[in-house]
């Protein structure tokens, strides 16, 4: 008997059912649910990859590849470093010496809490600071600006004068090494005119004023010591690598973190519910695997008497398992296909036509698609379905026929 003949049964099972069947419906019920789990899982992940792609832009510009943090101490001296050494690093395209501290911004009435940040001109080319700046501002002196974010804008109530320039604001900043006593200032003060409004991410826009190195060390009455160094890397180097190799020319007293360490948090926990919501999705599967099943096993049923004619014509207790396998596979294939169909539809209209924006803004929701997702999904659904085919069509086969109620040919 040709090999063909039980998949060729298989199909005419799949396709010549009565209307207004039982079955029909039963198997119609796995299929959608097949399908809409399977679109459910391309749009949702599609979706978080997105959401990671969103965070990553967000927080990529202003927080640089790779951060040189001194171990043991708040600050320390420029010279503990071999800067000449570290710009030698050929993945290193360029870097930033920094100084942060907390500070106390006022403007007339108002007082707010701030970092500030102290940086070298070269960090406004590595932030694309440019870019992000409020009211159409451009930065004229790369050696003078003070540029706190648009949060503390709103909070200091920084308004524009009549010949369009910000208000100046004051800061206060902790005096080091001062006992204090009754009567005693403990901060240094110093007036500055903002520059301009940066507007990065919300953490960023809330908290961070940055000014250029040489007034935050005047105001912290610092001489050589500096916080960090920041550190941008080529496009085209492995992040990871060059991330050992500096920790190596740098020495233990000293951490290399990278823009990903520094805001673990927030990319844990995008991945963090992007893995449950895989999960949630996973179960939700399993639940429409039953419809499978009870399609399965009411077509197998349904069937028994084309069993019995299929043994006496040749047919072996193999080929009547492959028949119901490959009917299944065929059931989970083509809500496979429909799903992937409907999730890359969707997600597609989404990147194209901008159906839905996010919450309180004009930006379309974002959505990323990956090759890599694509195949994780059929291998997930396919795998899944294999199982579910496999474990139900070896409990039937062998069942009835163990009873005796085929005649197997051995």
């Amino acid at each position: 008997m040709a090999t063909n003949v039980p998949y060729f049964i298989a199909k005419r099972y799949l396709f010549s059912w009565k209307k207004r069947n039982a079955i029909n419906l039963i198997t119609a019920i796995s299929v959608i649910g097949i399908a809409i789990t399977t679109a459910a899982l391309v749009i949702l992940i599609s979706a978080f990859n997105g959401i990671e792609q969103m965070i990553d832009r967000m927080y990529s510009e202003f927080d640089t590849d790779l951060t040189i943090l001194p171990v043991n101490t708040k600050t320390f001296n420029i010279a503990q470093l071999n800067v000449t050494k570290l710009k030698q690093v050929k993945e290193i395209q360029s870097t930033s010496s920094t100084i942060e501290e907390l500070v106390i911004l006022k403007n007339g009435d108002r007082w707010v809490n701030a970092k500030l940040m102290g940086v070298d001109s070269s960090f406004l080319a590595m932030a694309n600071m440019n870019k992000h700046l409020l009211h159409n501002r451009k930065i004229t002196d790369n050696t003078n600006f003070i540029l706190p974010g648009a949060g503390l804008l709103e909070k200091l109530q920084i308004q524009l004068d009549q010949d369009n320039n910000y208000e100046p604001i004051v800061f206060f900043a902790p005096k080091r090494k001062l006992t204090i006593r009754p009567g005693k200032n403990p901060f240094y003060t110093e007036n500055a005119t903002v520059s301009a409004i940066m507007n990065f991410n919300r953490d960023v826009n809330m908290e961070v004023i940055v000014c250029n190195l040489d007034f935050a060390a005047n105001l912290l009455q610092y001489e050589e010591e500096i916080s960090s160094i920041l550190i941008d890397l080529r496009d085209d180097c492995n992040s990871d690598e060059t991330k050992r190799k500096i920790q190596e020319l740098v020495g233990p007293t000293f951490q290399v973190r990278s823009r990903y360490e520094k805001n673990e948090l927030i990319f844990k926990t995008s991945k963090s519910e992007k893995v449950i919501v895989i999960c949630i999705l996973v179960f939700v599967f399993i639940l429409a695997a039953f419809n499978l099943i009870a399609s399965l096993t009411m077509l197998f049923v349904e069937k028994k008497k084309n069993i019995i004619t299929l043994v006496g014509m040749g047919l072996t207790q193999k080929n009547i398992f492959i028949i119901f396998f490959f009917e299944g596979l065929l059931l989970s294939l083509i809500g496979l296909i429909i799903g992937l169909f409907l999730g890359y539809s969707v997600s597609m209209a989404q990147i194209y036509g901008s159906l839905l924006v996010l919450p309180g803004t004009l930006e379309p929701f974002p959505i990323n698609l990956k090759l890599s997702d694509g195949l994780f999904i059929l291998a997930l659904v396919g795998g899944l379905s294999v199982v579910f085919s496999l474990t139900t069509v070896v409990f039937l086969v062998k069942n009835n026929f163990s009873r005796g109620i085929f005649k197997a040919k051995s």
